[in-house]
């Protein structure tokens, strides 16, 4: 069998669509429009590329685009007082810290740092606590559109044996949260995991989110699986000078035996920024004491319920 292709670009742009339209909304209404800051330090070239990509987005969608760009030698009292301001400034609904930070910063000092109605990414731990317990905060961006793929496929998520390889506060935790909300059977496997092929092929809904390219082989998948793979690892091509972009799963492999995957590039990579800026629109509209009606906030719902949230 070939797996159904779970196409992220397209679902990216239904989500970048819709918050462009209520931007202009918002402008029409002579209302703030979301702004987003970004913090970078030193000169990590992936760093750079990410918050380009980020700007880039943000003002396409008609949001303000903030960036505050430290050098390498920033001090921790430094960084915290630059959060500080960005959380003080009401021009300012949404903060993003870019990590890697460098060695001698305390990132998760920085984190705490951030206000919590302004944590867009959802790493704060108020925002991870009401994740795990109560609902109402932001969510991660990745698993957030990780879950937001899965429920415009329709598949139903209730009952699914669910494995997530990987256990980063980033996306490895908050997906299973996520998936335990939906009613999946949920269980974390890491690298310390004993036979991981055995606990994969189990799997009805396999997320893979270790770091480890071409780690998940199509003997690791159960036939007729989900598969979504949120690696994004830069190897070799095989050709002098050049490097191609793979996930954590073996697609060649795995696309013969799952029913339905993401690809990579193209799967899950660009539901993160969309995410981010749902996030963003989300808080703005918070700040400034909007209320958007009936419709559900599609990153903050407290218990789970159908997929309704349209463009």
């Amino acid at each position: 069998m070939t797996a159904k292709l779970i196409d992220g670009a397209t679902a990216a742009a239904e989500i970048l669509a819709a918050v462009s339209k209520r931007v202009v909304d918002l402008k029409s209404a002579s209302l703030p429009v979301p702004g987003l800051a970004t913090v970078l330090v030193g000169d990590d070239p992936a760093s750079h590329t990410y918050v380009r990509n980020k700007r880039r987005r943000a003002e396409e969608a008609g949001m303000v685009s903030l960036e505050r760009t430290l050098p390498a030698t920033t001090s921790q009292d430094e960084l915290l007082a630059a959060v500080r301001e960005l959380n003080d400034n009401p021009a300012v609904h949404g903060i993003l810290v870019q990590m890697p930070l460098p060695a001698h910063l305390n990132a998760r000092a920085v984190i705490e740092a951030i206000d919590p109605a302004k944590d867009v990414d959802g790493l704060h731990p108020v925002n991870a606590g009401k994740l795990a317990t109560v609902g109402g905060g932001f969510v991660p961006c990745t698993p957030l559109g990780c879950l937001h793929l899965l429920k415009r496929e329709q598949i139903a998520l209730a009952g699914l044996d669910a494995v997530v390889i990987g256990r980063s506060t980033l996306v490895g935790k908050p997906m299973a949260q996520l998936l335990l909300r939906e009613n999946c059977t949920v269980t974390m496997a890491h690298s310390k995991t004993r036979d991981l092929r055995a606990l994969c092929r189990r799997a009805d809904l396999l997320v893979a989110a270790i770091g480890r390219p071409l780690l998940i082989k199509g003997d690791h998948v159960k036939p007729g699986a989900i598969v979504i793979d949120v690696g994004i690892n830069r190897v070799a091509s095989g050709e002098p000078g050049k490097s191609k972009l793979v996930g954590d799963v073996d697609f060649a492999e795995a696309v013969q035996v799952a029913g339905a995957i993401t690809p990579v590039p193209g799967g899950v990579g660009p539901m993160t920024i969309a995410m981010l800026l749902r996030n963003t629109l989300e808080a703005c509209s918070d700040q400034v004491g909007l209320n958007w009606g009936k419709e559900r906030r599609f990153s903050r719902y407290p218990e789970p319920t159908p997929y309704d949230w349209q463009a």
